[in-house]
This record gives structure tokens, C-alpha cells and sequence, in this order.
């Protein structure tokens, strides 16, 4: 079990969102936690540029991409981008892959998200073998990739984003496991865990080498009856009505990760999101980057703690 924190890359709300995301960093690693995942969002700044000038400046945190869409880059674009961020940070980047959505992919892009197990598959066989030092030959259908790198760098670990049996059969047989949103306690624990391990297993893998981050939202309050019909707090619901924001609430998000060790803040984190709530009302945050305290889950146990 480990903890957390997860976040977006935002606009900067007027200033730059580079220096935003590494002051964010920076304090996630003063709060004492191991790793920060992030999310690519379409519209937003390149991640892994990003990723690449934070981890520079902000020493003694990992960091996980949350996930990155494969359909816009190549395979060795992919590989050599990741490498070299590891190259900066020492090893300190877990490379999280998926496939985005439909309406983005084709209406967006105007790329096909067709047969997205292949796609997924072929996009390993070209990426893996490069993150690993060798040379890549594979021709697919939807995507071929030939060639080496020179990039002396450590091998960051991958995740793909899976939730469905044949993607799941999939990370468990060639990854690090799977990155899930929202996903709830019981699919976790009677699907997603067990078909990941199972699939590992099949492959000659340890049943422990793959592990599910399982991201969920959470409220951390004192105000239980509130925070689970979504009031503000200090919110009537007639003020709620005339007041909700266009924003989220606080929601501290779970996942596993690495094991690496994490320590936990003595005290609950004050969630640094787009709003917050000042003397019992909803007050936009010049930060746009959204924080988050997490609570993890094994995947190796029975069921998420």
C-alpha cells in the first residue's frame, strides 16, 4: 500500500504552468509523498516536457504519467522522450500509456480507435524492447517500428490503462500492471486484480509483479452527511442551489504503486484544487493544478484496503 498524489498541468491561471507544476511538486515532496501522477489532458502542456524540467529541479520525488495517449506518438518518439526524462531524473518517471477516447482520437485527432488491443500490442512491441536497450523490428498493422537508441538511461516501468479483460490480459502479460479511474472497490477486487494477475501469471510472471494504481475518488471531512450528497461545507442545499461552482469538490484519490516507501502527513491535506471553501462558500484558487491526499490499495490482497 502506498500513497500518493495526483494532478493536472492546468494553465497557470496567468503564469507559467511549468512553474506552477514544479512548485506543486516541490510541495508534494515537502508533504512527504513518494510520487506525483499526472494527466496528459488534450488541450493542456506536454507532459513529459514538463515532467522533464520539474524532476530537474525538485530532487527525492518519483513521478507517473497518468496516462499518456499513444495514438499521437510514435513508439521510439515515445521511448526516447521517456528514457531521456529518466536520464535527468535519475530513473525517477513511470511511464503510464492508454488509448484516450473515442470522441477525442477521431473527432480530435482524426485518427481511427479501432481496434484498440492491437493497437495497444503493436505499440508494446515497438516501445518495450527500445525502453530495454535493444533494437525494435516489429511490423504491424497499425503501427511498425524499426530501429535502436542510444540512451544509456534506466528503464522507467509501464503501465497501461485497462479495465476491460482483454486489455487487462494484456498488462498483466507485458507491463507493470494497470492505471484505473474511478473504478469501484468490488470491480477492483473481483475483476481487474484478479484477471491482471491471473494474465501474469499465464505468462510465466509472478503473480506480484503487476500492480493495479486504482484511483478513486475520496473525501476527506468531518462533514460526512455533506460531503456524500456533494454540498459544499457550510452549504445549505438552497445555498448549493444558487451557488454550486462549475468545479470539483475535494477528492483525495487512491491508487497502489511502486513499493517504494511512502510517509504519510500527520495531519489531513488541505486540498489545493480549482476551488475551495472560504468562511462557507466556494472560492476559485489562483492554483490550477489539483491536489490530492491518497489512500492505497493492494492489489495483491483479497479485496482494497
Amino acid at each position: 500500500m502506498q500513497i500518493s498524489v495526483f494532478g493536472f498541468l492546468g494553465d497557470g491561471a496567468g503564469r507559467s504552468p511549468v512553474d506552477a507544476y514544479v512548485e506543486e511538486l516541490a510541495r508534494a515532496r515537502d508533504e512527504g509523498f513518494a510520487r506525483m501522477w499526472t494527466a496528459q489532458l488534450p488541450y493542456e502542456p506536454d507532459l513529459l516536457l514538463t515532467l522533464a524540467v520539474a524532476l530537474r529541479e525538485v530532487p527525492d520525488i518519483h513521478v507517473g504519467t497518468g496516462v499518456l495517449p499513444i495514438q499521437v506518438e510514435h513508439p521510439m518518439a515515445m521511448a526516447q522522450r521517456a528514457l531521456t526524462v529518466n536520464l535527468i531524473s535519475g530513473g525517477r518517471l513511470t511511464l503510464g500509456l492508454g488509448l484516450s477516447h473515442r470522441t477525442v482520437t477521431e473527432r480530435v485527432w482524426g485518427i481511427p480507435w479501432d481496434r484498440p488491443i492491437r493497437r495497444m500490442s503493436e505499440y508494446l512491441d515497438g516501445l518495450l524492447p527500445l525502453l530495454d536497450g535493444r533494437k525494435a523490428d516489429p511490423a504491424g498493422e497499425t503501427v511498425t517500428t524499426r530501429g535502436s537508441l542510444r540512451t544509456a538511461a534506466p528503464r522507467p516501468a509501464v503501465y497501461i490503462a485497462a479495465l476491460g479483460p482483454q486489455m487487462l490480459r494484456l498488462a498483466g502479460r507485458r507491463t507493470r500492471g494497470t492505471v484505473t479511474w474511478m473504478t469501484g472497490p468490488r470491480t477492483l477486487a473481483e475483476h481487474v486484480g484478479p484477471t491482471l494477475r491471473d494474465a501474469a501469471e499465464e505468462a510465466g510472471r509472478p503473480r506480484e509483479a503487476v500492480r493495479v494504481v486504482a484511483s478513486l475518488p475520496v473525501s476527506v471531512t468531518d462533514q460526512v452527511d455533506r460531503a456524500r450528497v456533494g454540498l459544499p461545507f457550510g452549504h445549505t442545499p438552497e445555498d448549493h442551489a444558487r451557488t454550486a461552482p462549475s468545479c470539483a469538490h475535494t477528492h483525495p484519490t487512491s491508487t497502489a504503486d511502486h513499493p517504494e516507501p511512502t510517509s504519510t502527513p500527520a495531519q489531513p491535506i488541505v486540498n489545493r484544487a480549482r476551488c475551495s471553501v472560504r468562511d462557507g462558500r466556494w472560492a476559485p484558487q489562483h492554483s490550477t493544478t489539483c491536489r490530492y491526499q491518497e489512500l492505497a490499495a493492494d492489489p495483491s490482497s483479497s479485496a482494497p484496503k
